[in-house]
């Protein structure tokens, strides 16, 4: 995997590089790097690895805090500098036509991981090894990570790159996401503390 295209994207938030990355040059479904204009690669930088979430990111739906989170890791890098990093693992690597399933299931009364599983999928099967090497190519050494899922950290962790922090990104629940926030808590041991407001900067 490797650079494919990079331009700058000015946003609400800040300025950005949008780097593409991908095996092939014209990958359909590449993933991406948003790097803040003030990043100081002599410090640790701030930095959020993402998911893609259609529903949440682009449609802002309120059954997960996908959009919520993005929006506000967007906000603190460009205000900090760093990366936001957006991997194309749709639906915690199950893909959107999945995830539609899933949803009927959770309607139905079962939680955000016993969907998948009735669905005969993995509750989570992301990987994070992309990121970690977009955060090589990009010469990052070590990381304040904008995350509450224990996953992330230890895959950084495990690679050599440093975990100087990690920052929460608590996003205050709302009566159509409850339940799947508390299942990220209760059965994938996300650190969550909903009586916390979002971390601001």
């Amino acid at each position: 995997m490797k650079r494919q295209a990079e331009a700058k994207i000015p946003t609400d938030e800040g300025h950005f590089v949008m780097i593409g990355y991908a095996d092939q040059p014209n990958d359909y479904i590449p993933h991406f790097a948003f790097v803040s204009d003030k990043t100081d690669y002599t410090k640790p930088v701030y930095v959020r690895i993402h998911s893609e979430c259609i529903t949440g990111d682009i449609l802002g739906s309120h059954r997960c805090d996908c959009g919520d989170q993005l929006k506000e890791s967007m906000r603190i890098v460009g205000k900090e500098g760093g990366v936001v990093i957006y991997l194309r693992q749709e639906g915690r690597g199950i893909g959107i036509l999945n995830k539609l399933r899933a949803y009927v299931l959770q309607d139905q009364g079962f939680d955000t991981a016993e969907a998948n599983e009735k669905l005969g999928l993995e509750v989570d099967k992301r990987d994070f090894s992309v990121a970690i090497e977009i955060l090589e190519d990009l010469g990052i050494k070590s990381v304040k990570l904008l995350t509450n899922n224990p996953e992330k950290v230890k895959a950084i962790e495990a690679s050599s790159i440093e975990v100087h922090e990690r920052i929460p990104l608590i996003i205050e629940p709302n009566e159509d996401n409850l339940r799947y926030l508390t299942t990220k808590k209760d059965v994938m041991g996300h650190f969550l503390d909903f009586h916390n407001t979002k971390h601001k900067h």
